[in-house]
């Protein structure tokens, strides 16, 4: 061992070397189970579960609403927080207490979510809403049949003298 209890490159080798001969080969973990078909199917199924697109959208959606999460907090502190303050005074309600406890840093927090979900609403969901909106018209307008034309007089006595013609026959 190298004297600060860090093993030296030669040291790492033999432990590398070690560790590669003591890790089971996964095809003889399956014959000395005796489960092969088992345990192909649990594969399967963990595999199957994995690749499900619910899953993957959830780790996508988690993943984009953490980076989202700093967008939404930068607006609340550098935009929206410092517009009211200029308008009527910073809003900070830390003085506040009640004996021990510390009344104001709760409504702070309160506030700060309030605003959160004011900026939220205001520049992701309405937009987004009236975006669906207009998809929705635009499908429904594709959807709906259009109207069949009019029929026109003389093609009307055609048809009703053919239909006439049938019957006699």
């Amino acid at each position: 061992m190298h004297w600060r209890g860090h093993a030296s490159y030669e040291e790492r080798s033999s432990l590398r070397g070690n560790i590669n001969q003591r890790l089971p080969d996964p095809s003889s973990l399956a014959e000395r189970t005796g489960n092969t078909e088992e345990n192909q199917n649990v594969l399967a199924g963990f595999k199957e579960f994995i690749f499900r697109g619910n899953v993957v959208d959830l780790a996508v959606g988690v993943i984009i609403g953490a980076a989202f999460g700093t967008i939404v907090t930068s607006l609340t502190a550098d935009v929206i927080t410092p517009t009211i303050g200029m308008i009527g005074g910073q809003p900070d309600f830390s003085a506040i207490t009640a004996g021990p406890i510390q009344l104001g840093k709760f409504i702070n927090a309160v506030v700060a979510f309030l605003i959160t979900a004011l900026a939220l609403y205001l520049l992701i969901v309405l937009p987004m809403n009236k975006y669906k909106e207009m998809e929705a018209r635009k499908i429904a307008a594709k959807a709906t049949p259009a109207p069949e034309p009019e029929v026109p007089a003389d093609v009307k006595l055609l048809q009703e003298i053919r239909d006439l013609l049938r019957e006699k026959t």
